[in-house]
């Protein structure tokens, strides 16, 4: 566990800065500088950003059409011949439906293949079918398989050169478009196998990855105005994973809570719960995720407000859980929050954010 609490640039309160294509513009930049990495795309180019890498450098684009199996055969033969393909779809795609593809093809021989899953979770407005619940699960219990989940600007660009300077299969789990800045690239660096402390308390600890950790930082701040203290373990090495960070996190709280933009089973509440299990800590512990059912088709602010991912509503929860505390109601205060800091309705998440 890596101390990070400099390097934090948003505090949870009103919006943080945003940044937009971070990914697309930083694969396009690191093939500019190394020949051998090439691009595939499965019939969702611009969907992924692998527009801009296509427009400026065509003859190391490959189009695969909808043939995501087939795209990670070519990836394959493409690794084994020295180069160092980025694959590209929504994660849904790129891991449950060519799992024995990316398991056999890949993971096994432990090819140098970079698989790039968008629409991470319930983010994806397109319903239970584009939604990736359980690509977390999948990788996780694919051995060989690197696992990271990002969820703003700072560390999307670094893990493509993390990524790079892997040798072996990597799964980057990430949102396109629109991305909030929580951390400082000049203070932070993205490490695998690392977890970075991003806030210290001595009540509630959260642990947490990709897309949650901005609603991590904004739970905290919500859980400060009623006295209560946070720490926030932001963990985007999900494999290999930093069992000692979770352990002092744990042995430093009164309340642990696990944020999963997925299935609670599975993903990162599984792995901390494993990890406590194994090492024999004895603290109140909650997974927040989808517990255990399929997503819906509507936008992101209906989702997460339906699945319990709303600020407001993780530090109802937390603050319920802790003894010799009385929890007053958070429910409606984040969205109040913002409406007084940004002048905004209680519609906050991406719709406003684009």
């Amino acid at each position: 566990m890596k101390e990070a609490i400099d390097a934090v640039k948003y505090s949870g309160k009103g919006l943080p800065e945003t940044r937009l294509k971070t990914y697309g513009n930083t694969l396009l930049e690191a093939g500019r500088v190394n020949e051998r990495v090439v691009c595939l795309s499965a019939d969702l180019t611009s969907q992924t950003e692998a527009d801009l890498f296509r427009g400026a450098i065509p003859e190391r684009f490959f189009s695969m059409g909808m043939a995501e199996q087939n795209m990670i055969g070519v990836a394959a033969g493409l690794a084994r011949s020295g180069e160092i393909p980025f694959v590209h779809s929504f994660g849904c795609f790129l891991t449950r439906r060519c799992f024995d593809q990316v398991a056999m093809s890949v993971a096994y021989p432990r090819l140098n293949v970079k698989l790039v899953g968008v629409m991470p979770g319930i983010s994806s407005p397109g319903g239970a079918s584009h939604q990736a619940i359980d690509d977390l699960a999948l990788m996780r219990a694919t051995p060989n398989m690197t696992i990271i989940d990002l969820g703003e600007a700072t560390e999307v660009a670094q893990s493509v050169y993390a990524a790079i300077q892997h040798e072996g299969p990597v799964y980057l789990r990430l949102r396109r478009g629109v991305l909030p800045v929580l951390l400082d690239d000049s203070k932070f660096k993205l490490e695998i196998g690392q977890s970075y402390l991003l806030r210290r308390g001595a009540d509630v600890g959260i642990i947490t990855s990709g897309l949650m950790t901005e609603r991590a930082l904004q739970a905290a701040a919500l859980l400060e105005r009623q006295g209560i203290s946070t720490s926030i373990l932001h963990v985007p090495s999900i494999k290999p994973l930093d069992e000692e960070g979770i352990v002092t996190v744990a042995a430093g709280c009164r309340v642990l809570l696990a944020l999963d933009n997925h299935n609670i089973i599975g993903g990162l509440g599984s792995a901390v719960a494993e990890v406590l299990a194994e090492r024999r800590i004895a603290v109140p512990f909650i997974r927040v995720g989808l517990r255990d059912v399929y997503g819906k088709a509507a936008t992101n602010a209906y989702l997460f407000r339906h699945f319990g991912f709303d600020p407001d509503q993780i530090a109802q929860l937390a603050a319920e859980r802790l003894e010799g505390h009385t929890a007053g109601s958070m429910i409606g205060s984040w969205q109040q929050q913002q409406t007084e800091q940004a002048g905004w309705g209680t519609d906050w998440t991406d719709e406003k954010k684009g």
